[in-house]
């Protein structure tokens, strides 16, 4: 049995033009805990190290909280429509972090988006994320403004903090209000969890996962002037995935030293080269966002110019993880037997090149053949040719992981049972197919990533909320 006591106060409530009273309410849970952290919480399985190789070294089983200065948790809170899954995570960085976020597009855009823009317009440093999953606060009007402050408010005193210092993230069904009478007696409970081990850093991954069948988490550390540099990040997402921004939902510690505008720019650019590469089903989401933090305690010289050498070698590892992690939402796609990555070469910019990658990978129909098995590469060549980038259809060429199909516009002979055999061992062991198309001679090369189309897909979504 749950309580709830309104008292109105003629306090403005912030961000929030009407009405001109703030509600604030007390609630209070008949039950000995609002909170649970029981092993049956966190019982799903971690997605495959999907980091590409280059000059870092991958961390073993690592999160958010790989890099100093940084705590997590996460914990069951009743915020989900059914089963006992952890619902509420918690990302804290002991001091001020630089922080850097991106955004989804999407005009109906969730109440914790708003929340955060509005943050991040006043200020370039924050010391914590709070994300839940089970409602979206997408499309809840006001109130759901409201709600997002008095959890950040929330959230605030129980840290000793200023709300203007937290950034909120949420996921789950669209249209529904926040189950506040759970959610804010959570929140002084979840603080207490807070820890800085590898163990609670996979909690606060799982709590955010909805339908993702995997949490998601990686870490990489990279030597910076003489410095080892960390950067770890969880990230959530399986089903209405096509960003226009960045991924469903990432966060990204980092404790380089680096300049506040210096690190927004290296977190978007990051996220143009890989949550805003992916693509499940075409759909954007109204909660799209990723949040990097970066804490500042390694001890490397201050990075102030992303163009140097130590802020290329920085911005270079930040995208291989956000790659990693953006390759295991594609992965994880609901329904999916197999991560498609498709490579362009050849465009005259590398933007072209990846919106002919991200063409490809997003082709209903060149999904539905990769399910199917079916070498059926005209699809491809389709994709390709209505991406909107120009080229010369006789420049065109296609390959299935080692097969040729197309050579400079001219279709090719080749083994169809050997092609439908690549793709049905891939798809047998959930493994990467690969694509690769070239548009042309320039230099210009991108990749992307989805997933095939599978009878499940609909199964997953046709009944959502039902």
């Amino acid at each position: 049995m749950r309580h709830l006591q309104l008292r109105l106060h003629p306090a403005p409530c912030r961000g929030v033009a009407k009405p001109s009273f703030c509600i604030q309410r007390k609630y209070t849970r008949l039950v000995p805990s609002a909170i649970s952290v029981d092993a049956e919480s966190f019982n799903i399985p971690a997605a495959p190290d999907l980091i590409p190789d280059g000059d870092w070294i991958k961390v073993p089983e690592g999160n958010v909280c790989t890099a100093k200065g940084f705590k997590a948790t996460g914990a069951y809170a009743g915020l989900r429509a059914s089963g006992k899954k952890a619902d509420l995570a918690l990302v804290v960085s002991d001091s001020e972090a630089t922080v850097g976020g991106t955004f989804t597009l999407n005009i109906m855009c969730a109440a914790p988006v708003l929340y955060c823009k509005d943050v991040l317009a006043k200020k370039k440093t924050i010391r914590a994320v709070m994300t839940n999953a089970g409602q979206a606060n997408a499309a809840t009007g006001d109130q759901g403004y409201k709600d997002a402050v008095e959890s950040a408010e929330c959230l605030a005193k129980a840290l000793g903090i200023k709300s203007d210092d937290i950034l909120l993230q949420s996921t789950g069904v669209i249209g529904r209000r926040m189950k506040m009478e759970a959610f804010i007696p959570a929140i002084p409970e979840i603080v207490k969890t807070l820890g800085s081990t590898q163990q609670d850093g996979h909690r606060a991954a799982v709590a955010i996962t909805t339908t993702d069948l995997v949490s998601k988490s990686a870490a990489l550390q990279v030597v910076i002037g003489g410095k080892t540099v960390s950067i770890g990040g969880h990230c959530k997402g399986s089903g209405m995935i096509h960003p226009n921004m960045a991924t469903m939902l990432g966060v990204v510690t980092s404790d380089a030293l680096v300049e506040a505008d210096v690190w927004q720019g290296m977190v978007k650019r990051a996220s143009m080269a890989s949550f805003n590469q992916i693509t499940v089903d075409g759909d954007t989401s109204t909660n799209d966002c990723v949040i990097g933090m970066a804490s500042g305690v390694a001890g490397n010289a201050i990075i102030t110019d992303a163009g140097s050498a130590d802020g290329k070698k920085l911005e270079a590892a930040l995208t291989a993880l956000l790659q990693g992690l953006a390759k295991s939402i594609a992965w994880d796609g609901e329904g999916a037997t197999c991560l498609m990555e498709i490579s362009v070469d050849g465009a005259s910019s590398d933007a072209d090149a990846r919106k002919v990658a991200l063409s490809v990978a997003g082709s209903s129909l060149a999904k539905a053949a990769i399910y199917g098995h079916d070498p059926n590469w005209g699809r491809i060549a389709a994709a390709a040719g209505y991406s909107g980038v120009q080229f010369d259809q006789n420049d065109l060429g296609v390959q299935l992981g080692s097969i040729k199909l197309m050579e400079k516009g001219q279709p090719l002979p080749f083994d169809k049972a050997a092609a439908n055999k690549y793709l049905k061992d891939t798809c047998g062991i959930h493994g990467t197919v690969k694509i690769f198309v070239t548009v042309g001679k320039g230099a210009g090369t991108g990749m992307a990533w989805g997933c095939d189309l599978s009878y499940d897909y609909v199964k997953i979504n046709a009944e959502y909320t039902t």
